[in-house]
């Protein structure tokens, strides 16, 4: 797998991750989500030069000139309820893309530090020969995404997989390398060392979902 890692370079993009991370920042839940888009936003451009492209002639009102345009069809499959303002990034981006929406969370029983990623629901179209681009802001452990993986098998079968992330950790970016396909691609704009014994990122910012849409019961 390819991991492209961000914040070990200077931009703007590392200003949105610090206000993202910073506790007394973080509590604007309109600032947060609208970060998180950003953030998104500046990886899709990235990701946009890896795709392929074909020329095309666009007709102006004073001529013609000759460009090239995206030919890859792009799926955006987000995790919910955390990847929504990440998907909404992307999509800024990538406005002809078709979507694809599952709902994956961590079942802690009796609120022991074990737990097990849950899917409960999943609406994709066909990902035969298209190029599949997963988002999910905070990857810690690896399981939600490979529970995903598993459950996308049934929709076909991409051409190429793109995982978009905020912040994950060591643990994690080791799971996605050993279960998806060798030529996946993880764009990340920062990964931290280590996970709690609940399995949350440390130093991370805390639970994405929560900070965005407010507390779950």
């Amino acid at each position: 797998m390819i991991v492209h890692q961000f914040d070990q370079t200077n931009s703007i993009l590392n200003t949105f991750l610090a206000e993202m991370r910073d506790v007394n920042i973080q509590k604007d839940s309109m600032r947060f989500r609208r970060n998180i888009e950003r953030i998104g936003e500046v990886l899709a451009y990235e990701v946009s030069q890896s795709l392929d492209y074909e020329e095309a002639e666009i007709t102006t009102p004073l001529g013609k000139k000759k460009t090239y345009l995206c030919s890859d069809q792009l799926v955006l499959c987000s995790v919910l309820r955390a990847g929504l303002p990440l998907h909404n990034g992307l999509l800024n981006f990538f406005d002809g893309a078709e979507n694809a929406f599952i709902s994956a969370y961590r079942h802690h029983p009796n609120d022991e530090d074990d737990f097990e990623v849950i899917v409960k629901y999943f609406a994709a179209p066909s990902l035969d020969g298209k190029i599949l681009i997963l988002t999910d802001p905070m990857l810690a452990t690896g399981k939600t995404l490979e529970n995903v993986l598993n459950a996308l098998k049934q929709h076909g079968t991409p051409k190429q997989i793109h995982i978009i992330s905020v912040i994950g950790s060591k643990i994690g970016v080791s799971k996605v390398e050993e279960v998806f396909p060798r030529d996946t691609q993880l764009w990340i704009a920062a990964v931290d060392e280590t996970l709690s014994s609940k399995g949350y990122i440390i130093p991370g910012l805390g639970d994405a979902g929560d900070l965005s849409y407010g507390v779950k019961l």
